[in-house]
């Protein structure tokens, strides 16, 4: 199909700001050399693949099972396991098993660089990171960052370290986001502390960064017209879908359950309730956000949060919440050369970043996606299934008519597991769920060999990435 350009017709901000292909030229030898479907089903030793890609629940914040967690302890726990234990481990025995069961066994030395996308962790997440990682087994000689691209955080830390094995810098890393929104959502993911004269700037895009994301999405749905009543069916269906999945066991692969000690306070549940004890030690092992009896009639008694005449409520919003998850990556030849083809769940084919204007950052998917594609020659017909990450429900269906989609919606091809609005949206972590949701979706070839993960980003961004099936 054809992509439809920017017209007058589109808002005056609408129009994209920059287009970042520095990660998509990097990431993706392919891009030169394996143009079009075919090409970018052929293996080559030069491939990025994943070997694992893991999560913890999702849940709550400050209701959920991982209200009590710490976002590096549930990066600890979905950190790919090395080979030798630590003593240290015995705080994790249930999630020990269930990676050691889902994850090859790679030396300790052969794991070289660790990516981890976080938003709202203290100072920046990388002293508590690197301690997670270091008490989990991995040895001092793998290091590791952070990365905060705001909802695309993880997602350009698995980007970031398919760039770093493609330039031959490494040949084994983990991509990985971690976040308690719990914890660290008191300012709403706006800085109190900000150079006055950019508050008053002139510029109205500066000015629009710290704009609160409910009111970009009043925006949205103002601007292109997006129903309060379809917001609130695309916010049920996200539901249902997840639900049904959630019923059916389909995302018990990828999810590595989170023991949990409740803190000794007062405040626990009353003897005989589903809350854990004080001191009582659980197993969080399922998503919590999903509304397993939703309606539409409940959807529509639900008021704005945003603007009393407004259509964005808690509803057809993502919800906040907790949760981590890990990408384990290596070079196809890195894998064969340690006996682990068989390992190989799919293949990284590289991302794009776009600017788009911070009023309206939702729409940022919707041209983060076409010169994804057209960069190897895909056609939209190509891609066999789509997540898209619901940070709300107008943005999502802005960018999904935008780019010509309610034909994969109506087929299920479209965020077919539910997504944000459902699931949750664990700031720094979402972009690494969405790809160990993808990777399990596309095993068995139920969906096709192509997928397609985007995420719109706050400031003003859309970010994008290709997955193939192994």
């Amino acid at each position: 199909m054809a992509w439809a350009s920017s017209s007058p017709l589109d808002h005056a901000y609408l129009h994209v700001i920059s287009i970042d292909f520095s990660h998509f030229l990097f990431a993706s030898v392919i891009a030169n050399s394996q143009m079009g479907l075919k090409g970018i089903l052929q293996k080559s030793p030069s491939d990025i693949v994943f070997l694992s890609a893991l999560r913890t629940p999702i849940t709550r914040s400050y209701k959920g099972g991982l209200r009590n967690a710490y976002p590096e302890q549930m990066l600890a726990t979905v950190c790919p396991r090395v080979s030798t234990l630590s003593s240290s481990l015995a705080d994790f025995p249930q999630v020990l098993k269930a990676t050691l069961e889902r994850n090859p066994d790679i030396p300790p030395s052969a794991i070289q660089d660790v990516a981890v996308g976080t938003v709202l962790s203290e100072l920046g997440g990388s002293k508590a990171a690197r301690m997670a990682l270091n008490h989990v087994g991995y040895r001092s000689s793998t290091s590791l960052y952070t990365v905060n691209r705001a909802c695309a955080s993880s997602f350009q830390a698995i980007t970031t370290i398919a760039d770093a094995i493609a330039v031959g810098r490494i040949d084994v890393g983990i991509g990985a986001g971690m976040e308690s929104m719990t914890r660290n959502f008191a300012t709403k993911a706006v800085p109190t502390q900000v150079w006055p004269e950019l508050r008053e700037s002139p510029v109205k895009d500066a000015r629009d960064c710290i704009m609160p994301m409910g009111i970009t999405s009043e925006n949205v749905a103002k601007n292109y017209n997006i129903s309060r009543a379809d917001q609130d069916a695309f916010g049920v269906d996200s539901h249902i879908k997840a639900s049904k999945a959630q019923k059916a066991g389909r995302f018990d692969e990828e999810i590595v359950p989170v023991s949990i000690t409740n803190p000794p306070v007062e405040g626990g549940g009353a003897e005989g309730s589903s809350t854990p004890q004080p001191g009582e030690t659980v197993s969080i092992s399922a998503d919590d956000g999903i509304r397993h009896n939703v309606s539409t009639v409940a959807m529509a008694n639900l008021k704005p949060v945003f603007n009393e005449t407004g259509t964005t409520t808690a509803g057809n919003s993502s919800q906040i919440s907790d949760g981590a998850a890990a990408a384990l990556m290596c070079r196809r030849s890195t894998a064969s050369s340690l006996g682990l083809s068989s390992s190989i769940i799919g293949k990284y084919a590289g991302s794009t970043v776009v600017g788009v204007a911070p009023d309206e950052m939702g729409i940022g998917p919707a041209y983060a996606i076409p010169p994804l594609l057209a960069s190897v020659g895909l056609k939209v017909e190509d891609v066999g299934v789509w997540e898209i990450n619901e940070a709300f429900a107008s943005q999502a269906l802005y960018c999904i008519r935008k780019l010509g989609l309610e034909g994969a919606m109506e087929q299920g091809k479209i965020n077919p597991r539910g997504g944000a609005i459902a699931l949750g949206h664990p700031l720094g972590a979402t972009g690494a769920r969405m790809v160990s949701t993808i990777l399990s979706e596309m095993d068995g070839g139920q969906f096709g060999e192509v997928g397609v993960v985007s995420m719109c980003v706050g400031t003003g961004m859309g970010m994008a990435g290709l997955i193939v099936r192994e």
